[in-house]
């Protein structure tokens, strides 16, 4: 199949349609990834640029890179739920994904509040890696996530204190990759993020 660059889809959800763009590697496709973006009711979006940077990763690992909006954003219906109708929205696109690219490989992955969203879609999903971005913990209840889990999070972060995050993962052991000086839009240090999602997602 011939690779497509930003095809738009339009995904059933139990609100209505969910906007989504597809980014698919095509013949040599390795799974798919689903990524969820920020609040939104703070200005996220699937256009939000982590978002893009992480479906740039993970179409050049291979994945064909999902992005979507949540409910009641650009072209998707219903409106904000506060986490359960956004886990419905992932969960709706995860079937759909799987639907149409089959039993391959698959990762979850969000940014902010998205993170939030993707960790609890992995209860119900298993992803081969998980891939969670200043995951606000304090804010909303990220619970224990799989040792698959890779962890970013920005060091002068003042929305999500690192701190906290720190706190939320050493009970688990898990590692917690943090970028020195930067904060929680990561503004400057884009490709150094991308460059830690391909190195961990690589194997």
């Amino acid at each position: 199949m011939k690779a497509r660059v930003n095809e738009r889809v339009e995904i059933d959800g139990t609100a209505g349609r969910i906007e989504g763009v597809i980014t698919d590697p095509g013949e040599n496709r390795r799974g798919y990834a689903l990524i969820a973006h920020p609040h939104s009711l703070h200005g996220g979006t699937l256009d939000n640029k982590v978002v893009q940077t992480l479906a740039k990763a993970f179409h050049g690992l291979g994945y064909a890179a999902v992005r979507f909006n949540f409910r009641g954003l650009g072209q998707s219906d219903g409106v904000f739920d506060d986490g359960q109708g956004e886990l419905e929205d992932l969960l709706a696109v995860e079937r759909y994904a799987a639907g149409r690219f089959g039993n391959t490989e698959k990762v979850l992955a969000g940014f902010s509040f998205g993170s939030f969203v993707a960790a609890i879609a992995a209860e119900q999903v298993e992803p081969r890696y998980l891939v969670l971005i200043a995951p606000p913990v304090g804010r909303f209840p990220v619970g224990a996530v799989p040792s698959n889990t890779l962890v970013i999070h920005g060091e002068t972060d003042d929305v999500v204190l690192l701190s906290d995050v720190l706190d939320w993962a050493r009970p688990q052991q898990l590692p917690v990759t943090v970028i020195p000086g930067t904060g929680h839009f990561f503004h400057g240090v884009l490709i150094p993020l991308q460059n830690l999602v391909t190195r961990f997602c690589s194997g």
